[in-house]
């Protein structure tokens, strides 16, 4: 189910109250021109899941935290922002994945370029 951005939190938060009480991930895919974020729930009683999906244009790449939502987003977290770029609004990333990078910000993203003189296409 595709939302908008301003509605993530609400809908969340709905979810959780509605039993979706863990979180089994949030990752992302890269179109070019748009990342969708993807949040997958689980209501452990029913055995269903939920997944919602925000469509973020690439030349605005932010989106709130849900860690006051879903605790367990921490590491998700970590990682949308350390591999595809996007800026967590709401809390401060620490580098975790990339700690010692000196690479492009967002290894993950389509329009990356290995700058490694040493990479070989295989």
């Amino acid at each position: 189910m595709e939302i908008k951005r301003e509605e993530l939190i609400k809908k969340l938060e709905d979810t959780k109250a509605n039993g979706y009480t863990y979180l089994k991930k949030i990752t992302a895919v890269d179109y070019i021109n748009y990342l969708n974020i993807i949040y997958i729930l689980y209501n452990i009683d029913t055995k269903n899941e939920i997944i919602f999906e925000v469509k973020l244009p690439s030349n605005d790449l932010k989106i709130d935290t849900v860690i006051n939502v879903y605790k367990s987003a921490d590491f998700y977290e970590r990682e949308l922002s350390e591999m595809f770029g996007i800026e967590i609004i709401g809390r401060k990333i620490k580098r975790l994945l990339l700690e010692e990078w000196d690479g492009a910000e967002a290894p993950l993203r389509k329009n990356f370029i290995w700058g490694n003189k040493d990479y070989k296409k295989l």
